[in-house]
């Protein structure tokens, strides 16, 4: 019925949590379990062998990246479904069945998330759009407010109650057709971290499956755990930026060419200066310039480094 891909890095304390809970919510599901750790430096490693005997663990000797991890997993792919699953995910006793009977009721659907709630219950965003040059622009710069009719990556504005076919789902619960990977694959290995999901919804619904947000159950998603131990998360989003800007780079030429990418670039800048100057004449800061031209320098230099964003860093 449902294989479990599980990708570890750094995170041996969210390990007996996490599976415990997809244990007992695995209640008359066949499920098998399979875990690539990428190169922890904690005990999570012996943790998987001694407390989790029955899972299949692939060790790698080096980080190589959320989707390349998981893209490891799938010549271990026997069942109907295959589920990817965050170690700082947490779904509840009743999501698995939930989840999986939608799947079977509604075969043309490719890919399912769910709920998402931070571990105080807010709402996380779940349900989401593709991210375009201008939409991107909008959400850096706040001025999404004033644009209404443009479709925001994050649009928070409805209820998050009914079942909802959507661009993308987030990947820390990610529910797929074992026939969608047969005919789409998964993950394109140049994403290293971010946009992996986005990238794959986009080849899913190309392919004419429908992408949906299913609220009927919540997963509880705590975030930004395996990001702590790599490196120094931005204020936004606990996000690595760097490893954001360049998946976002390669994102935008994947999808909408070297005139998308321009675009992009040309925005970036104009957002750049919109910024420098709200913030010096709002806080009256007159050094506040340097942390917007650090952010536009960073994506300068990951569009020369990703050869104009075709090839990924890492």
């Amino acid at each position: 019925m449902l294989d479990v891909f599980v990708v570890n890095y750094n995170t041996a304390n969210l390990l007996v949590p996490m599976l415990s809970a997809c244990q007992k919510s695995a209640v008359d599901i066949d499920v098998r379990y399979w875990v690539v750790d990428n190169a922890s430096q904690d005990n999570s490693v012996q943790i998987l062998r001694q407390q989790f005997p029955h899972v299949g663990l692939e060790v790698n000797a080096q980080n190589v990246g959320f989707g390349r991890a998981n893209n490891q997993l799938l010549p271990n792919v026997t069942r109907d479904y295959v589920l990817l699953l965050n170690t700082d995910a947490f779904v509840a006793p009743d999501t698995l069945q939930r989840t999986l009977a939608y799947m079977q009721a509604n075969p043309a659907c490719g890919v399912l998330g769910v709920k998402l709630v931070g571990r105080d219950g807010d709402l996380q965003p779940s349900c989401r759009y593709f991210p375009t040059p201008w939409n991107v622009f909008l959400s850096r710069t706040g001025l999404g407010r004033f644009f209404s009719g443009t479709q925001m990556v994050d649009d928070m504005a409805w209820d998050h109650a009914s079942v909802r076919e959507c661009d993308w789902v987030p990947g820390c619960y990610y529910l797929v057709r074992r026939e969608v990977l047969d005919k789409v694959g998964l993950f394109d290995p140049r994403f290293f971290l971010y946009y992996e999901e986005v990238d794959h919804c986009r080849r899913v619904k190309a392919a004419g499956w429908q992408v949906v947000y299913f609220p009927d159950t919540t997963v509880v998603h705590v975030g930004g755990e395996s990001a702590k131990s790599a490196g120094k998360l931005s204020e936004s989003g606990r996000q690595l930026s760097a490893l954001q800007v360049e998946s976002e780079l390669l994102y935008l030429r994947k999808h909408h060419g070297l005139p998308g990418l321009a675009l992009h670039l040309i925005l970036a800048t104009v957002g750049t200066c919109y910024l420098t100057l709200k913030n010096t004449l709002k806080h009256r800061r007159w050094g506040a310039w340097r942390d917007e031209l650090k952010e536009l320098r960073l994506t300068l230099f990951l569009l020369w480094q990703t050869r104009f964003a075709s090839h990924s860093t890492r």
